[in-house]
């Protein structure tokens, strides 16, 4: 099949390109001007545009079979908020309208987020839960909840969209903010972030980047329209990886918890910095307002329909663990 990417030179955006080149098919990669297309595959056909130009996805589209939107604005925190409505709600709004222009387009896979279903403080969530809509720990939260409605709503006028919910995506890859256990795990190791964070309430749902691809991929080919597919993992708290990653590494786990309310404190000074120098925080203050809540998730139905199966969280993080090494990233 011919297919495009938005997104292509992001983490996960690279790797599926990579994948789907692996698998065959004619990848065509929409990218900015500005991004380095350094890592694509040098079979991958590069198409120049933005997401808030209809029209340049509009020609990216042309002649292609099925569309991937992986293209997002992912950070907890920006100077300049408007930019996640912006990338993230009038983004998908303009693929939409290209791939409705676009005869050829018989599918659009849609990277939505475990953030556009909402948290599950003391339960386990699926595909059926809606987010509630009345607070956000982060507005790239309020984005992606207001994009999902959309893609529903497309969905329900006909238009060929499959939603995919990817969880914490940790793996090999760029380390943008994207791969932000990557980011952690380099912190822990290099002594920048001695203690555990916070006491332990948190859940996240880990997946490795390589199942969340495998997972776009079959969504692609088996994915009905206008169903949703969480593309999660194993439900844990960075209390727990940080243990995990102490026995996979024989290294000593922290001795100390710092608590969520020194981070927060951390995190409005790190943000009050990324003001002055520009450089993006790792840790802001709504990262904090995430970390106080649980976002368990089960993937059941993406691996009953979808064939999907999430590699063991151990051995997931233990390969990435050593590509960190072999990249001088980190010691052990």
């Amino acid at each position: 099949m011919r297919v495009v990417v938005t997104g292509a030179t992001g983490y996960l955006g690279g790797r599926l390109c990579a994948a789907l080149a692996g698998a065959g098919h004619a990848v065509r990669a929409f990218v900015r001007r500005t991004s380095d297309a350094s890592g694509l595959p040098p079979t991958a056909e590069l198409a120049y545009g933005d997401v808030s130009d209809a029209e340049s996805l509009a020609a990216a589209f042309d002649g292609c079979d099925a569309v991937f939107h992986a293209a997002a604005s992912v950070e907890p925190w920006l100077p300049d908020p408007s930019v996640f409505t912006a990338v993230n709600v009038r983004g998908l709004e303009n693929v939409l309208k290209a791939a409705k222009r676009t005869p050829t387009v018989k599918k659009i896979v849609y990277t939505s987020s475990f953030f556009a279903l909402g948290p599950t403080d003391g339960y386990v969530g699926d595909e059926t839960q809606i987010h509630q809509g009345k607070s956000f720990c982060t507005e790239y939260e309020r984005s992606k909840v207001l994009a999902d409605k959309i893609a529903l709503q497309a969905a329900a006028e006909g238009v060929p969209i499959t939603i995919v919910y990817p969880g914490v995506i940790y793996g090999p890859g760029k380390l943008t903010t994207g791969n932000l256990v990557s980011r952690i795990l380099i912190e822990r190791f290099n002594g920048r972030l001695p203690g555990y964070i916070g006491d332990g309430y948190d859940r996240e749902s880990f997946c490795h980047v390589d199942d969340v691809v495998s997972g776009h991929i079959t969504a692609m080919e088996k994915g009905g329209v206008g169903e949703r597919y969480l593309l999660t993992g194993e439900n844990m708290s960075f209390v727990q990886i940080f243990n995990m990653v102490a026995n996979i590494t024989n290294t000593k786990a922290p001795s100390f918890h710092v608590p969520l309310w020194v981070i927060n404190i951390y995190g409005w000074i790190s943000v009050f910095i990324s003001r002055i120098t520009g450089k993006l925080p790792l840790i802001s203050y709504p990262t904090v307002r995430v970390l106080r809540h649980q976002w368990v998730y089960s993937c059941e139905k993406a691996k009953r329909e979808l064939g999907y199966s999430p590699r063991n969280l151990t051995e997931g993080l233990a390969e990435m663990l050593l590509w960190l090494k072999n990249d001088k990233l980190i010691k052990f």
